[in-house]
């Protein structure tokens, strides 16, 4: 992949696309191509065919994708597997018709069955049921892959999957009702905390930036601190205790996003659908328990309160350990532990409302 190739990041404002971007211009990659929402719509076949006619990228990156946490994915299950299936189609097709070198198809672990040896290996995917809380967005995800699997089997493409393992980071989406689960306690113990201290200028000033979601917006008076505590309880943020989903017992990997993206443009630039195989794992290789992760996360934030868990909510599957050892056998690892990248995260966070 020379440095002046003309590459294409879809989904360039969100978390991934973002660090793609970071990551391709850190290393020297001076032509890239983006557009925002308004002026591309992605789930739209006759825009995004004109767009690929008219620009005819060379390498594509597809981090394009409706995303969120268990709580979105049971929510919006219909514009789950529609957005990221229409997505999906219209740049992996456009790509083959335009005449794309590469692209490189962004998944998602969801995709392994609920009930399956750990860590997850890719051979064992379609090998079982998947896990009912986030069906609709895994077969988006599951649809990618063999879309990427039969252009190369029938028009000779060359493009690859990735499947990331739960990813963090700078540019998160911190909105409380469609987080994925480490931005939702970094933001719920960054509350909590000015809770304690009753600095209710920097909780306004949170809830302006991030937004609160749960249709709370549309009824918290900011100027009354009764009323920023009732939406915050509503929530689960209290001064004394936070209050989680699920039981904290189920196990989760997470990776630090620009780790992704160093994985992502190194496969880019070295291997081909031919050496790996129908896709490739991407994770740090160890998990820990969410009540563990929620109190790595409460240190970092230095909230002193305590956590409580809702057991009447579910946990989704209780374990997501991926097997990492085919990209790690490549040459690459991930840089960041976790407590690394949840700081760089939480700092991120915090310097966005200064």
């Amino acid at each position: 992949m020379d440095k002046d190739a003309k590459i294409y990041i879809a989904g360039h404002k969100g978390l991934v696309g973002s660090s793609l971007n970071r990551t391709l211009l850190e290393l020297g990659y001076i032509n890239i191509i983006a557009r925002n929402h308004d002026e591309l719509d992605l789930t739209r076949q006759s825009d995004t065919e004109r767009f690929f006619k008219e620009e005819r990228p060379e390498y594509v990156f597809l981090a394009a994708s409706k995303v969120g946490g268990i709580i979105a994915n049971m929510t919006y299950t219909a514009e789950f597997i529609y957005n990221n299936l229409a997505i999906a189609a219209n740049v992996i097709n456009s790509a083959y018709l335009y005449g794309a070198k590469k692209l490189l198809n962004i998944g998602s672990s969801c995709i392994y069955p609920k009930i399956a040896p750990q860590p997850l290996k890719e051979e064992y995917l379609l090998t079982n049921i998947l896990e009912p809380t986030n069906e609709a967005y895994a077969i988006a995800k599951i649809a990618a892959i063999k879309l990427c699997r039969y252009f190369n089997q029938q028009y000779h493409t060359n493009f690859i999957s990735v499947m990331p393992t739960n990813l963090y980071g700078i540019r998160d989406n911190f909105n409380l009702e469609t987080a994925h689960v480490l931005p939702a306690l970094i933001r719920k113990f960054h509350l909590a905390k000015l809770l304690k201290n009753r600095d209710y200028d920097s909780i306004i000033k949170d809830i302006r930036t991030y937004k609160l979601g749960f249709g709370l917006d549309a009824h918290v008076d900011i100027t009354s601190r009764a009323s920023i505590d009732k939406a915050l309880l509503e929530i689960g943020i209290k001064p004394e205790y936070v209050m989680l989903w699920g039981t904290g017992e189920p196990y989760r990997e997470f990776l630090y996003v620009d780790d992704l993206s160093q994985a992502c443009v190194f496969l880019m630039a070295n291997y081909d659908n031919i050496a790996l195989g129908e896709f490739i794992n991407i994770g740090s290789g160890s998990d820990m328990k969410i009540k563990d992760i929620a109190a790595l996360v409460k240190d970092i934030v230095a909230y002193t309160g305590d956590i409580r868990y809702d057991t009447s909510k579910p946990d989704g599957m209780q374990r997501k350990l991926m097997d990492s050892s085919r990209i790690q056998q490549l040459g690459w690892k991930q840089k960041h532990t976790l407590a690394e990248g949840i700081r760089k995260t939480y700092e991120w966070y915090v310097s966005i409302m200064e």
